[in-house]
This record gives structure tokens, sequence and C-alpha cells, in this order.
């Protein structure tokens, strides 16, 4: 007797991403992969007395989404220590800190959150009505016999200076900070009182926190097994948007590599996850790269080792080592919110070596700064890139030669449009002028050069359809100023770019990535048509029903 189908979505609108870009009513799973897609009564014939028959009342049905630069983990981090919650007022971060302090022994840290307002924290010192920051002896008033810290944000998630980090005195005392003490590196200013002690305030001209990884790092930390904890919590909130799969591009240093591993032992890593390795170069520091490559990073060629849950494969690459990163690295193994290494940068002779022996062992690399689209192309002129999928991320300005380079070496790129267009378009615009428009994340320029597009949350927020709209509307959060409008994608190509297109990144285009007969079941059951509904709306699109490899993962909707 033949087995019916285990899922059956119907009475829908599916859209399957395939290449002619067709439209469905019903589809049927079978042991984790897609098994009929078509007309509804033909699918249902696939039905038995077992199978679960969800109505989608309507509803419209995409492929799992696949986000092309998540930090996934730091969702989930993002609970680990205490909210201080709306603080408006000193009075507020004091009444905050005292119900702290009647739950934590006489002695132990605290370590809270940062001022401001979530997500992005922004304007912290504009919400003070006080007219100035708290400072150690406001903290000490309410805390004096523990050590507490208010830490920074991860300055990504606002695009906007200063980071502010607090500490009282015993804070101060623990981490050896006195009058005497000198600022770890040029972005961070050590707030003094008129006789030249520490107030207990921080401010940092960067996004990537300093202070807390120079003075703080063991309070601050996060354990092996509080990352491994919470990727779940992180997993959870990405499949409440529809997302099946991540690529983390930047890199994972090895404790987030471990608690990838520990989580995905135990059962609990419900999201396709691929790592590129963060190297730490700082730990073999006159090695022979070519050799060293092809003896100990051969494994991370082509797709790299792994399973269909979780693979490692692809090496991050950067250059020109900077002062402040080696405060930051001084932390190691501890890397902070960021999950990667923060000694990745060489030399460029040393970069050259490098890309050239991945090339050569054919590794997958990935660079992030517009610095490395050059050393890409020189590599390419001895060593041809073309068909080894190097990702250019984070693109920001590209003129018509460097897209002609992108599209000759065979580039993927995935962009970080929460910054670049949506943050900072205006920005950019202002910097180019309007003759050098077009060069703002000219996203329709490479799509019609050929060249790979894959859209990427970078975590803020962790909705792709966040990017979506950013490409499809190129409005910026400021004003709603529009920036190089003929540059936007169509709904399908913008759909394309989190399903299809992003499956080239881990060379699972045969596997994920749209709605075919044999491919694995990652789905997303959608609130809205995102091919249809208003264009304001775009990003307030959320899954109700979300499946991965069959299992229904997230669910608002009746099933």
């Amino acid at each position: 007797m033949t087995r019916g189908a285990d899922l059956i979505l119907t009475g829908g609108k599916i859209v399957t991403v395939d290449p002619q870009f067709r439209l469905a009513e019903a589809l049927a799973v079978t042991d984790g992969r897609i098994s009929a897609v078509g007309k509804a009564a033909e699918v249902l014939n696939n039905a038995d007395q077992w199978t679960k028959v969800v109505d989608l009342e309507g509803r419209t049905v995409v492929p799992g989404l696949i986000d092309g630069h998540a930090h996934l983990d730091r969702e989930g981090l993002k609970g680990v220590f205490p909210s201080l919650g709306p603080t408006h007022s000193i009075a507020d971060v004091q009444a905050a800190l005292a119900h702290l302090v009647e739950c934590t022994p006489v002695g132990e840290w605290i370590v809270t959150m940062p001022l401001g307002d979530p997500p992005a924290y922004r304007n912290v010192e504009a919400l003070f009505s006080d007219g100035r920051l708290p400072n150690r002896h406001d903290l000490d008033a309410v805390a004096p016999d523990h050590p507490v810290y208010i830490r920074a944000i991860w300055g990504y998630w606002r695009h906007s200076t200063p980071l502010i980090s607090i500490a009282n005195t015993k804070a101060l005392q623990a981490a050896g900070i006195d009058a005497s003490t000198a600022s770890p590196a040029p972005e961070v200013t050590i707030e003094r009182d008129e006789e030249g002690f520490p107030t207990g305030v921080f401010r940092e001209e960067t996004l990537m926190p300093i202070v807390e990884l120079a003075f703080f790092r063991e309070a601050t930390g996060f354990a092996p097994e509080t990352r491994a904890k919470t990727l779940p919590t992180s997993v959870a909130a990405y499949h409440r948007y529809g997302t099946t799969s991540v690529f983390e591009g930047h890199g994972a240093a090895s404790e987030l590599i471990q608690a990838y591993r520990s989580a995905h032992a135990s059962g609990e890593l419900k999201i396709r996850t691929t790592l590129a390795i963060s190297p730490n170069w700082k730990s073999v520091p006159d090695t022979n790269i070519p050799l060293f490559v092809e003896a100990w990073c051969g494994w991370l060629s082509g797709a790299g080792i792994g399973d269909d849950f979780l693979r490692i494969a692809g090496l991050f690459a950067d250059i020109d080592p900077s002062p402040s990163n080696a405060v930051r690295a001084s932390a190691y193994p501890r890397t902070g919110w960021a999950g990667f290494n923060y000694d990745t940068a060489l030399s460029r002779e040393r970069a050259i070596e490098l890309l050239t022996a991945c090339a050569r062992q054919r590794i997958q690399v990935i660079a992030i700064w517009p610095n490395m689209l050059d050393l890409f192309y020189e590599v390419h002129k001895s060593v041809p890139l073309t068909g080894l999928r190097w990702v250019f991320s984070h693109i920001s300005l590209l003129n018509a030669a460097q897209v002609e380079m992108i599209r000759e070496m065979g580039l993927i790129v995935t962009t970080h449009t929460n910054r670049y267009i949506y943050k900072e378009g205006q920005l950019l615009l202002e910097r180019v002028g309007k003759s050098r428009e077009n060069e703002i994340t000219p996203l329709r320029t490479l799509v019609e050069a050929g060249v790979p597009v894959v859209l990427a949350t970078d975590n803020v927020p962790v909705s792709l359809f966040h990017p979506f709209w950013h490409v499809v509307a190129r409005r910026t959060r400021t004003d709603g100023t529009l920036v190089a409008q003929t540059q936007a994608l169509s709904r399908e190509q913008a759909l394309r770019a989190i399903t299809s297109t992003a499956a080239l990144l881990t060379w699972d285009e045969d596997k994920k990535g749209t709605i075919e007969v044999g491919k694995l079941a990652d789905l997303a059951v959608l609130d809205r048509d995102p091919l249809t509904c208003p264009e304001d709306q775009l990003p307030d699109i959320q899954s109700v029903l979300t499946v991965v490899g069959g299992e229904i993962v997230y669910a608002s909707m009746r099933v």
C-alpha cells in the first residue's frame, strides 16, 4: 500500500520561485521533502488518513527564507543580561538597579543591557530628563556592595555613536581603573571629574565595543554553555519571520562554532546553518600561509563539511590590522557580541598569499569591506575565481568598473541594506552627489549584469522583509528620501534574493530555495502576500507557519 503524504498545504497561493516563477494551489510533503506541487485536487490525492491537511485560507506560501548574513546568535544573547527597561531619568536607572540588588548576592557582579530603548537603543543622552547621564556615584547610591556595569550596545544596532557604558566604583576597582588609567584606544574616552578620577562613564566613537573587552571581559563575556543555551531562542525569533536557513559570512570564532555544535548535537538546532571560519592569525603569526592552507584548511573547500543543519565552509578574510581590534582581541577566546575573532586581518601582502592559496584549494572566501575587491581581482588574474562562489558582502558604493569586476570573477554579492539604504542612504547620497546616485547599492545593475544578489539582515532586525522592503522602496529612515530609485528591484527579484539565489551561497540550489518536487520542505506561510500587498506593509510581514524539513517549527495559525 502506497503511503500518503505527511503534510499538505492547500487553499492558498504557492509561490514556487522556480525558474518560471510558477504559482500553484497546493503542495505535499513526504519524509521531509516536497512530494507534490500543483492543483489542489491533484495534490489532495496524496492524502491518507494520517496526513495533516492544513487549510491556508487564501494565504501565500513561499520557500523558506535564506538570510545571507544573519548573526543569528545575537538575538538570543540579548536576553542573557537583564534589561533596565524604559529609563528616562537617573531615578529610573536607580530603581531598576535596586531591584537587581535585591536578588543578587553581595559582592557579585550586576551587568545589564544598555541604556536606551531597545532594539536600537537610540538617543541615549537625550532620554534623560536630568540633563546628564548617571555616573558611578548614582549607581553606588543603590548598589554600594556590588560591582555594576551597564554595558554598551553593539553599535550596528543603530549605526550611530557614541556608545555609552557606565560602571560604579566597585566595578572600576575590580577592573583596576583609577586616575592613572589611560584610554585603551583612541576611540575611547574615559570621562573624568575635576580631580581626574573616572566618573564611571565611558564613551566610544566606534560601532564595536572596546571598553567591555578591555576592562570588563570576565563580567560581560558569554560562557560557551550560555551561547549554546540561547541559540534555540535565536532560531525561534528568525522562524517567526519565515527564515529557515542562515549563512554566517562574517565568520565564526571557536566559541560560537562550539555553541552551534552543542545545539545541533542536542537536536535543538532547527535552522539550517552554514558557518564560515573566522581565523585568529595571531595564533600562527609566522606560518607559511600557502602550506598552512593546504595542510589544515582543505576541508573548508566547496560546500565544506557537515550536514543539512550545520555545515562549516569557507573563510572570512580581511586586511590592514587595526590597533583597536588588537585591544578587542586581547579578550580571546571571548568575543562578546561579535561571535567572530578580531584578529582576522592580515597585511596586504599576506592577504594575497592567503587568497591565492584559498583559490588554489577551491575554498570559498568571504569579505565585507570595499578594500577587498581589488585584492580579489588581483588573485583572479593569476588563479581564476570563476565557479568558486566567493562572496563580496555589505556593498555600499560600486561603480560600473567594479560591477564588471564582480561579474567577471563570478562573485556572489550579499547586501547590508539596513545600513546602506535605510539608515545611511541619505548620507551616501550627500557624499557622492546626484550624478553618482546609481552607485549606491546598485542592485538592479548587478542583477542585470547576471550577478547573484542575496539579501541579508545582519540581525538589525531579524526579519528579511526589512531588506526586501529596502530594495523595493529604496527609502531612508530619516525622512523617506528616495535613494537611487532606478536601482530598485522588483518584488519577484527581491523574493529570489532571499530564496533561490541565496541557496547558491551554500551550494544548495538543488536542495532548497524553491518549492519543487524533491527539494527539502522548507516553507513559510505568510500573513500577507509580498508580491501584492501595499509597499509600506512589506516590513511588517510575518510568518504564520514555518516548516523546516517537513517539521512545523513555528505556528501562529490553526494547524
